[in-house]
């Protein structure tokens, strides 16, 4: 028994390794495909990621230095304490996350956590409805770019807004009773007294600084699953994945010319997103439902990220993953509610 025990651990130790091996050797076997893929990779990263996440990023940090998210968590303290179990400050956070986009819920959520603004409970609770994808890419890259409807876009928000909020209602629950208290106003008292007028050069400058740091991770991520993607597809395997998910899709009345696109966006989600909005299909509707599960699912590359983001912490994974597959369903499920009791938003022929 303990001979197996020790063969299992080494077995264990040697899967990441090997993953890694194979890895490298792919970049070299597929080396054409893959340079393709790393340059559209990085072109998405520039034209879409930085432009839209790099200013709120740096906003974000600037703000930390001001009594300004002490103040709106006074305000907003009655709302978010019975409803999600969160401090009121937390309220920026669920601002923040809902109006730029993925992963700066999670990086205000780590940024709380290391300026001891919220408890690690709270901050945990946060991590898991935070992290959304921002209206901008929702509406104008999902809605209009893919799907050529602004409609379908407003459809998928509301939708992907609603699960959020469900999602944090179901985490209220989250290590309910290890919540401890910890001294947020102190903690913004002093943030706020290094905000001088004399010391505004460095604080911008590192403000910069961070989020650079943190917009280098991201394009890091992005570049890296597209080719990740592009070794999958040329080695067959995203093939073999799909025809794995093809019974599933088949007793969900899903047509299976969906599985590659939709494995794809599992592990990225642009990319993902692209394949299934572009599927021909009589009812579209089936386009949405899926495009709004990958939505609030996130993908790998973006649960990546947000592991980067609070490898510095004390915070646990465990909630975020949780989290984004019940804001998965919830979503499919609120877009399919809207979809067959609004006119409106019925896009099927």
């Amino acid at each position: 028994m303990n001979k197996s025990k020790f063969y299992i651990i080494r077995l264990k130790k040697l899967v990441l390794p090997l993953i890694l091996i194979l890895f490298t050797c792919s970049l070299i076997i597929f080396s054409k495909t893959n340079l393709n893929a790393a340059k559209n990779g990085l072109i998405l990263w520039a034209n879409s990621i930085v432009p839209t996440l790099f200013p709120f990023f740096v906003a974000t940090e600037l703000l930390s230095h001001t009594n300004f998210t002490y103040y709106l968590g006074k305000l907003l303290n009655p709302f978010m304490k019975p409803l999600f179990n969160i401090k009121g400050e937390g309220a920026f956070g669920l601002i923040m996350g809902i109006i730029s986009g993925y992963p700066v819920g999670a990086k205000i959520a780590a940024n709380f956590r290391k300026n001891n603004i919220c408890s690690k409970e709270e901050c945990e609770r946060l991590l898991s409805f935070t992290n959304n994808s921002g209206p901008l890419f929702i509406i104008g890259t999902v809605g209009i770019a893919m799907f050529g409807n602004t409609t379908i876009g407003i459809l998928l928000l509301i939708s992907h807004l609603l699960a959020a909020l469900s999602v944090g209602i179901v985490f209220r629950f989250w290590k309910y009773k290890g919540t401890k208290n910890c001294a947020g106003n102190n903690s913004y008292t002093q943030l706020s007294d290094d905000l001088k007028l004399s010391s505004l050069g460095g604080i911008i400058g590192n403000s910069i600084t961070n989020s650079i740091n943190t917009i280098l991770l991201i394009g890091g991520f992005v570049v890296m699953f597209s080719v990740v993607i592009s070794i999958l597809q040329n080695s067959n395997i995203l093939k073999i994945l799909a025809t794995c998910l093809e019974p599933i899709f088949t007793t969900l009345n899903i047509p299976t010319k969906f599985c590659p696109g939709f494995i794809s966006g599992i592990f990225e989600l642009t990319n993902g997103l692209n394949i299934i909005c572009t599927i021909n299909e009589k009812k579209i509707s089936i386009n949405i439902i899926l495009a709004s599960f990958l939505l609030g699912l996130g993908g790998i590359s973006v649960l990546l990220q947000v592991w980067g983001c609070i490898s510095k912490t004390d915070l646990s994974i465990k909630p975020y993953i949780i989290g984004k597959v019940l804001h998965a369903l919830f979503s499919a499920f609120y877009t399919f509610l809207l979809i067959k009791n609004f006119l409106f938003f019925n896009f099927d022929l």
